[in-house]
């Protein structure tokens, strides 16, 4: 009507600036499937800021992940980085294709000639030790504790290590080889103590030189 102001779709000047859009969100449209996603689905997916691993047929996605988590994962990558034989590799997460599923280890220890040849994933076949920071939340515990070692064990990884940075005993380490009937602890240590285990190769330090201060 005259007098009114003109009506538009556009956002006042501004608009944009004050109410930025996500900065890391990225949508992506996923592949129609009449049952589970497969290992080959979960390699095809894109890159976007997130954690995504493929658990029993579905996608889980997890926030990247707080920065105590990653100073205790860096902390122990370089702890076990300068013990592991030449012929041995230690990294920060990668895709890990464990029998139906697709996981994401917070550290992998696995043969050089492996890590080394640029692959997008590894095999359990192809690794020795995976090790999981405990995440703060009931679903990322349940899965550090309850879902992703019996899997582990089933497709024979030889090593797995379990971090927890919560409790009045943090940094708590445990430490399970793969027995007849699955992981068996051989191993625990918490802050005040030293930890020193055999498998996949010799290595002692303190847990509590993954939390708080450095220590040099």
């Amino acid at each position: 009507m005259e007098g009114d102001e003109a009506m538009t779709a556009l956002p006042d000047d501004g608009w944009l600036v004050a109410h930025p859009p996500p900065r890391h969100t990225r949508l992506f449209a996923l592949p129609p499937i009449s049952n589970d996603y497969t290992v080959e689905d979960w390699l095809k997916l894109p890159e976007t800021g997130d954690r995504i691993e493929l658990i029993d047929g579905s996608f889980v996605v997890s926030p990247m992940p707080k920065y105590d988590h990653a100073l205790a994962a860096k902390r122990l990558v370089r702890i076990l980085d300068d013990a592991c034989p030449q012929d041995y590799e230690v990294v920060e997460t990668g895709n890990l294709v464990v029998d139906e599923d697709g996981l994401i280890p917070d550290i992998v220890v696995g043969p050089a000639e492996a890590i080394e040849a640029g692959v997008a994933s590894l095999t359990a076949a192809e690794v020795v030790c995976v090790v999981e920071v405990v995440s703060p939340g009931k679903a990322s515990r349940r899965r550090d504790y309850e879902i992703k070692p019996p899997k582990y064990a089933a497709a024979g990884i030889p090593v797995f290590i379990r971090v927890e940075l919560m409790g009045d005993d943090a940094p708590r380490v445990e430490v399970f080889n793969l027995g007849a009937q699955g992981y068996e602890l051989v191993a625990e240590a918490k802050a005040g103590d030293i930890l020193t285990i055999n498998e996949p190769f010799p290595v002692s330090f303190a847990p509590a030189t993954l939390a708080g201060p450095r220590r040099r």
